[in-house]
């Protein structure tokens, strides 16, 4: 969605795609707004409750068949497990997404590891095209003016033009772009505690390849899910920074990350918002 500074003041019910790179802000943001009368769209909480509910709770399970008390519990039926995934705790979504390498070291076959890759795509790729839904659930159902979609950082990734497309079409897409100060501190957190990713297929075969040569390993089960993780994500964001900035450049707007630290209410981020889209025009 373009418009210009006149039509996005005149725009009554405003509804935002925040788009970069995991970290980056976006829920930082987010949470900002929610405290100011905007709906808060999660797209981790929205695949995690409703397109991977199931396997996220059948993994809990597998889990606890491993421990002979808790085997005859489920088995009896005698207790009840679920997630309790939450817009703020997301970690049972992460929980399942996984590592992938040595399963000594908390990591995941191959095997196993593209396929949950998979089916966490196919879900934020249906919880995009939920977005125009839930714009009008919460402006009819719940009374919010405004609306902000909180993306994962994948989004980039997912090579799908309809989810796309439904997003430019309902929203006004906006970018958070990485200072150089700031992609440091990003790397450096990343180190610090690595984190699961979502990686496309082709960007994941080439960078296992490279991992195992440099290394000197000679099977995925050899890899160090955390070692990996570490060394990838430099690599990861370098590659996602050109597809941000191609939904970016024909379909929306750019901010810095230095620029989304400073804001402190809704009213600064619609400032901001004014001032991109007056850069751009």
């Amino acid at each position: 969605m373009k418009l210009s500074v006149d039509e996005f003041n005149n725009w009554t019910n405003k509804s935002i795609t925040l788009l970069g790179m995991s970290g980056v802000g976006k829920t930082y943001l987010s949470t900002i707004l929610r405290r100011h009368d905007w709906f808060h769209y999660s797209g981790d909480y929205r695949i995690g409750t409703r397109y991977l509910d199931e396997p996220i709770v059948d993994n809990i399970k597998q889990q606890a068949m491993g421990m002979p008390f808790l085997r005859e519990l489920l088995r009896s039926d005698s207790i009840y497990i679920g997630h309790n995934i939450t817009v703020d705790n997301l970690e049972a979504v992460l929980s399942f997404v996984g590592k992938p390498g040595d399963p000594r070291k908390g990591g995941l076959p191959i095997d196993e590891f593209k396929r949950r890759q998979e089916l966490y795509r196919q879900g934020e790729i249906a919880a995009m095209k939920d977005v125009p839904d839930f714009i009008r659930k919460a402006r009819q159902i719940y009374g919010y003016k405004n609306f902000v979609n909180d993306v994962g950082g994948s989004l980039c990734e997912l090579e799908d033009p309809d989810s796309m497309h439904v997003l430019i079409e309902n929203t006004l897409i906006l970018y958070i772009q990485v200072t150089a100060e700031d992609e440091a501190e990003l790397i450096k957190r990343a180190e610090a505690d690595p984190k699961p990713l979502y990686y496309r297929p082709a960007f994941l075969q080439k960078q296992l390849s490279v991992y195992l040569e440099s290394h000197g390993l000679s099977s995925h089960d050899d890899i160090d899910p955390d070692d990996f993780t570490r060394w990838v994500f430099p690599r990861l964001f370098h590659a996602r920074v050109p597809r941000y900035e191609s939904i970016a450049g024909p379909h929306g707007y750019t901010v810095t990350s230095a620029e989304i630290s400073q804001v402190r209410d809704d009213n600064d981020f619609l400032s901001l918002l004014e001032s991109a889209i007056a850069r751009r025009a």
